[in-house]
């Protein structure tokens, strides 16, 4: 595991990338911590970030709990792409059963089980809502981090 405690001057170069979910202030503690193929950012030792595709994420865990609230728009699956989702496997289109508008290719979105609603997995949207709903196959969202997946663990 590497532990890194960033500079005042990165802080400065994070805070554009991430003041949108929580505010930071250059004299509080900013960390990037690296273990396995995830890099974390961790304010006032708290794990709020993870990179994906050189962008912060809010971790699914604070999504979930309220503690970052996001504005994304959520893409149903049915109950058989339960086990996919979780073991990580990128979202197929025909596991979808509802496709929120305005979902535009590269955003984030929240994937939520058709049951009961819960949030599953936080992806990367591949197509648009329009472009998702034509298709009848492949993949159409990229899953960056599911509840229960290593990065969940790792930030307990």
């Amino acid at each position: 595991m590497g532990r890194c405690t960033l500079s005042k001057r990165e802080i400065k170069e994070i805070i554009p990338l991430i003041s949108s979910f929580v505010s930071v202030s250059p004299k509080q503690k900013v960390e990037v911590i690296t273990e396995d193929k995830y890099r974390m950012l961790y304010l006032d030792d708290k794990g709020l970030f993870f990179e994906f595709e050189d962008r912060w994420l809010p971790l699914l865990r604070l999504i979930i709990s309220n503690e970052i609230p996001v504005p994304y728009k959520r893409v149903t699956v049915d109950m058989g792409a339960l086990r996919f989702v979780a073991n990580g496997a990128d979202i197929m289109r025909p596991g979808i059963t509802q496709i929120e508008d305005g979902i535009s290719a590269g955003d984030p979105v929240l994937i939520v089980d058709e049951k009961h609603g819960k949030i599953l997995a936080l992806g990367i949207a591949i197509f648009n809502s329009e472009e998702m709903r034509a298709k009848k196959e492949g993949k159409v969202i990229k899953n960056a981090h599911a509840a229960g997946d290593k990065l969940w663990e790792l930030t307990k």
